[in-house]
């Protein structure tokens, strides 16, 4: 018997899908190997991780990317194989769905913040477009690259990040702020920081949280605020990443079966959205309760475990 997958419209057999469970994330694996289940279980593990993602938005600024990509990509390989057009773009599309997801979780964790006033905006407005131009460019380049050479630039990316906050300081313990009210950001910042930014967020559709947190951070920022402020800076890099994947996928001729607009896989894309949703909300209350190295302490933690489900593979 063959069934039609929910996540791009191809036809694989139960058995074919079982057989490539053994290396997918336990909780997938378990869905397709219990016999008599049917294909629709995806969605709702995407939907969960969705909500996961949600959750990370609103109290870490994650945008999502760093559920969304990691189990979309082994997703993907799971349902269609290593070796197929659809597999061999796997980390393009998992890329390009986690900043159209990301459009729609930093939108809403923007407006849970702004309501409870943990948005500096004088202090991040001047980035906003820099980072926009950059994520064009970041976009555009993680097209062209080759798959795996996005899956290990993101290892890296990663890895260079925990580092930094570990070893740096003034992100573990915070640094006091030299007077109430925090400095406008310098010009270099401003321009080539944040166009490099967007640039690197979106080459690994992620949410620009992981450069924006340590720099606030490091300027005395409680971690409330830190993370709140990345949500809106992750809007200009979903936006353009999303718009540059879409257009530039039909250029690369990858011939992706069915439900996707260029690179976004639209099915994924619903389910990640409808638990995000709910995440969003169950996570709203809890802003500005943790105590402020606990959640710096959560921030690297959930760092630490995106980077070992990279790792393996």
């Amino acid at each position: 018997m063959r069934e039609r997958s929910g996540l791009a419209g191809t036809k694989t057999s139960l058995s074919d899908l079982r057989g490539r469970a053994a290396g997918c994330p336990p909780i997938v694996g378990a869905c397709l190997r219990s016999p008599g289940v049917p294909l629709v279980w995806i969605h709702l593990v995407l939907a969960v991780f969705g909500g996961l993602a949600g959750v990370t938005t609103v109290l870490f600024g994650f945008g999502g990317g760093f559920v969304v990509v990691p189990l979309l990509y082994r997703v993907l390989l799971l349902a269609h194989g290593e070796h197929s057009d659809t597999g061999r773009a796997a980390m393009h599309i998992a890329v390009a769905t986690s900043t159209c997801v990301m459009i729609a979780s930093a939108l809403l964790a923007t407006r849970r913040h702004q309501r409870a006033g943990t948005i500096d905006w004088p202090l991040i407005r001047p980035l906003l477009g820099f980072i926009g131009l950059g994520a064009i460019v970041g976009a555009a380049a993680a097209v062209r690259a080759d798959g795996e050479f996005v899956r290990l630039a993101f290892i890296v990316y990663l890895g260079v990040t925990l580092l930094d906050c570990l070893l740096r300081p003034g992100f573990i313990v915070r640094r006091a702020a030299a007077t109430a009210a925090i400095a406008p950001l310098s010009r270099g910042i401003a321009t080539a920081g944040s166009f490099v930014i967007g640039l690197i967020a979106a080459f690994l559709g992620v949410g620009g949280s992981v450069m924006t947190v340590p720099l606030m951070r490091r300027r005395g920022i409680d971690m409330t605020r830190a993370t709140a402020m990345a949500n809106p800076l992750s809007l200009p890099i979903a936006l353009a990443g999303t718009a540059t994947y879409m257009a530039l996928a039909w250029r690369s001729g990858a011939a992706l079966e069915g439900w996707h607009i260029g690179y976004v896989d639209l099915p994924a894309f619903a389910a990640l959205v409808a638990g995000s949703l709910l995440g969003v909300r169950a996570a709203a209350p809890l802003i500005g309760r943790l105590p402020d190295r606990v959640h710096a302490w959560g921030y690297l933690a959930l760092l630490v475990a995106v980077l070992l489900g990279m790792l393996l593979r």
